[in-house]
């Protein structure tokens, strides 16, 4: 039996993709709006932490 079958046989799974998308994009958005709004001088220090 083929994967595709055993997706097949579940109720609603066609609002898992769509529900994992939303996720992603929200997080997405939310770290750019976070480091376009973050201190410049925080983020250059913070980025020189593993070279020092």
């Amino acid at each position: 039996m083929k994967f595709i079958n055993y997706l097949e046989s579940i109720t609603g799974v066609e609002i898992y993709p769509l529900t994992s998308f939303l996720i992603f994009f929200i997080f997405f958005l939310f770290v750019t709006v976070y480091v376009m709004k973050s201190d410049k001088t925080h983020l250059k220090e913070v980025s020189q932490i593993p070279l020092d």
